[in-house]
């Protein structure tokens, strides 16, 4: 895959999603199309470092390739991340940003014909509603999609009206959040039980898992345990 070119992002808009995330709208005012394939990221180069290395930061594109040259990305403030406490900092409507993408092999096949399970955590929700939505437009076929989504909080969840809404909208899409540290009206606990008990019949399928590494790493064990092959799993690694 060829190497994108840097290129200069102005920030649109922005606007706080919870108490933590944040949503930035971008445009690449050189370009009439910012084109990508939903699950890809932009690597940006924020001046944080004096080293080009310690100043690189990707995040996935949150929004959906829709003819135009501005894309979304839902970036949430890591305690101790320089990076996304400059974004919080400094960023304000109007600023430029030095990037590069979209980039990345994160994205679903061409064709769908198998079950497709979507597991994340936090903002590894990001490039799963970019695809959940492309399907959505464009009447991708698909044959059953699994969404599970885990955080800790009903405040932590993200995009939750809008793929509440996709559920009653696209058959065959199933949403299931589920929360580690508080009861409520939906699914309780990790999401590492939610795709065993949906798998019980191993039916074909393929995964595809985002978030922290613990989380990847424990779900790629479990997949492999249930009898499904290595092959069928992929993954997009945050931080």
């Amino acid at each position: 895959m060829a190497l994108q070119p840097w290129r200069k992002g102005k920030v649109i808009r922005i606007s706080d999603h919870t108490y933590n995330t944040r949503q930035f709208w971008v445009e690449i005012p050189e370009l009439n199309v910012f084109d990508f394939k939903p699950g890809q990221f932009v690597t940006i180069d924020l001046p944080i470092h004096e080293k080009p290395n310690k100043r690189i930061r990707s995040y996935s594109i949150a929004s959906w390739p829709d003819g135009t040259n501005v894309f979304e990305l839902l970036i949430v403030l890591a305690e101790h991340g320089l990076g996304t406490h400059f974004l919080f900092d400094k960023i304000v409507v109007g600023s430029e940003l030095t990037l590069r993408g979209a980039q990345g092999v994160f994205v679903l096949p061409e064709k769908i014909e198998k079950d497709i399970f979507l597991i994340c955590t936090g903002t590894g929700i990001a490039p799963f509603r970019s695809m959940i939505n492309f399907i959505h437009l464009h009447n991708i076929p698909f044959k059953n999609i699994h969404l599970i989504f885990g955080c800790r909080k009903k405040g932590d969840l993200l995009y939750y009206d809008e793929l509440k809404e996709m559920e009653k909208k696209l058959p065959g899409f199933h949403y299931h959040p589920t929360l580690s540290r508080e009861e409520w009206e939906g699914k309780h606990g990790y999401v590492h039980p939610i795709y065993e008990e949906l798998c019980k019949d191993k039916q074909e399928a393929q995964f595809f898992i985002c978030g922290w590494k613990v989380m990847i790493d424990e779900a790629k064990k479990r997949i492999v345990e249930m009898g499904y092959d290595k092959k069928s799993i992929h993954q997009e690694l945050y931080g």
